[in-house]
């Protein structure tokens, strides 16, 4: 009996293939179920390795026409951009030119509320300075003597600008004569006040210990003037105007006398050392006090009451001086 193998082994084959095709299709869609559905042309060859436990995400592609520049932090705000650039200039008068010398600037922080005081942040002794200044509110101000102006200006982020100051000062020249003649440098000075007067009739003073002769700086305006001679009650006083841009000149006459005191025991006789002196005007009124053994000074032209007081006791003698005097009074003890 001769049995033929070909089909048969042709039926095994077909049914291993069949087995085999049964098994993929179980495969296939569990192994589908745990894999990763990665977009195409991503390079993982950056990604983080799986033992960490962290991945990498995709990034997206930027498009063709796209360029992208790195941000560099702070960069974009250096430091000095945001300054800007402020002339500061001064003028006596509106038309006239800027001032070259002897001009004071001073630059304040505009405080933030009312009742904080601005903060000085620079003086300049530059006669036109340009200074550079953050974007804010600043007050500034000039001074030329005893001449100056202040105000608020606003600094605008990255701009240039010229500030001027228009001061409208002149200057104020005093000369003293006393009868006629110019005293010594140091026995004549006088003081400036104001105008103006406060709610007690009292003017504001702008400057004391003047001396004669000198220019002194001054914004427009009437002005009081106290001169004084001497060290008691030699003064004149008189206003004066100041114009803007102009030299005042004034001229102050006095007429005082020089007078020694000296208490004696007989006429002649030597000064009694450590004496406690009082000037009193007719009226009682206390013009001068001094001790000494021979005070000397210098006053204005009238009649007078001098009191000497040595130890407990005390002497009175009245008196008469006229323009020009120049004289001893001799107080007797007795």
């Amino acid at each position: 009996m001769t049995i033929n193998l070909i089909p048969m082994m042709l039926t095994a084959f077909w049914r291993a293939i069949a087995t085999l095709v049964l098994a993929l299709a179980v495969l296939v869609p569990a192994y589908a179920q745990d894999s990763v559905d990665w977009p195409t042309g991503i390079d993982l060859r950056g990604a983080v390795p799986a033992e960490t436990g962290t991945t990498t995400a995709p990034q997206p592609a930027s498009p063709t026409n796209t360029t992208v520049i790195p941000r560099t932090p702070g960069a974009t705000n250096a430091e000095g951009q945001s300054e800007s650039q402020i002339k500061l200039i001064a003028l006596l008068t509106a038309d006239g030119q800027p001032i070259d010398k002897g001009i004071t600037w001073r630059i304040y922080e505009d405080a933030p509320n009312t009742s904080s005081e601005p903060h000085l942040i620079r003086t300049l002794k530059t006669p036109n300075p340009t200074v550079k200044l953050k974007p804010g509110r600043y007050i500034v101000n000039a001074a030329f003597g005893r001449a100056h102006l202040t105000r608020q200006i606003t600094v605008q982020q990255g701009t240039t600008a010229i500030e001027q100051f228009v001061l409208n000062a002149g200057g104020l020249r005093v000369k003293v004569l006393v009868d006629g003649r110019q005293p010594a440098p140091n026995n004549a000075t006088y003081r400036i006040y104001s105008d103006e007067r406060d709610q007690f009739a009292n003017r504001t003073k702008i400057i004391s210990g003047a001396k004669p002769n000198r220019i002194i700086r001054l914004n427009a305006g009437i002005y009081h003037i106290v001169s004084t001679y001497g060290d008691a009650n030699a003064t004149v006083e008189a206003d004066v105007t100041v114009e803007a841009g102009k030299l005042t000149e004034a001229t102050i006459t006095h007429s005082a006398a020089m007078v020694t005191f000296k208490l004696v025991a007989r006429p002649g006789g030597e000064a009694l050392p450590e004496t406690q002196w009082t000037l009193q005007s007719p009226e009682g009124k206390v013009i001068k006090q001094s001790v000494g053994a021979l005070p000397t000074h210098i006053l204005a032209p009238g009649t007078y009451t001098i009191i000497a007081k040595s130890g407990t006791r005390a002497f009175k003698r009245d008196f008469t001086l006229s323009g020009g005097d120049v004289a001893q009074v001799e107080v007797l003890m007795r």
